[in-house]
C-alpha cells in the first residue's frame, strides 16, 4: 500500500504556538458528539464562515507544540468531518501526534512552514521526497519523516486497521503452504 499525496489550500494558518485544539470548537462543546454540530462549531471563534468555506482536501497549517493541552477528540473529530486531509505544523504535542496518527489523520512537521504560507495558499505534500511545496509561491521545505510504524498506520487508515494488516500477514507467514 502506499500513502497517497495530499494537495489541498491552507484552510488556516494559526498564528500561535502552543495551541489547544480544544479551542478548534470552544472548551465549552468538548462533551458534543453530533458531527454536523461540531463541524458548525469548527474555527467559529476565529472565522463564522469557515465550516462554508472549507472543502474537502483543505489542510491546517500550525505553530509549534500545536495540539498541547489534554487530547480531547472532538475538535478534530468536527475538522476531520469538515473535510480537512491533515495538519502540517512547526511541531506537534506528543500525545495529539499520537493520538491523531493512530486515527489514520496525517500530520506534518515541517519547521518553516508559517513562514511561508499564507490562508488559501495551495500546498502539496510529497511523502516520498518528505517535502512541502506552496504551490501558491514555489516554495519548498523539507518535513520530518515518518517512522516506519506511523506511515504504516496512515497508509492501513488507522492503527487498528494497521495492527489487523499486521497480523494477518504474520499469520499467513507462518501457515505452511
Amino acid at each position: 500500500m502506499s500513502l497517497s499525496n495530499l494537495e489541498g489550500r491552507a484552510a488556516w494558518v494559526f498564528a500561535e504556538d502552543d495551541y489547544d485544539i480544544d479551542l478548534i470548537i470552544g472548551v465549552k462543546n468538548i462533551k458534543l458528539s453530533d458531527l454536523e454540530e461540531l463541524g458548525a462549531l469548527a474555527m467559529n471563534s476565529y472565522d463564522p464562515d469557515f465550516a462554508k468555506n472549507v472543502q474537502k482536501g483543505d489542510l491546517l497549517v500550525g505553530g509549534d507544540n500545536f495540539g498541547y493541552g489534554h487530547p480531547h477528540y472532538p475538535a478534530m473529530r468536527a475538522i476531520r468531518h469538515l473535510g480537512v486531509a491533515g495538519v502540517i505544523a512547526e511541531s506537534f504535542s506528543p500525545g495529539f501526534f499520537r493520538g491523531e496518527i493512530s486515527m489514520g489523520f496525517p500530520l506534518i512537521s515541517c519547521p518553516g512552514i508559517r513562514a511561508i504560507t499564507q490562508r488559501w495558499d495551495r500546498l502539496r505534500v510529497d511523502w516520498d521526497s518528505s517535502t512541502v511545496t506552496n504551490v501558491s509561491n514555489g516554495k519548498t521545505l523539507p518535513f520530518e519523516r515518518l517512522s516506519q510504524v506511523e506511515r504504516g498506520t496512515l497508509e492501513a487508515g488507522g492503527f487498528i486497521p494497521y495492527l489487523k494488516a499486521r497480523l494477518a500477514r504474520q499469520k499467513d507467514a507462518s501457515t505452511p503452504s
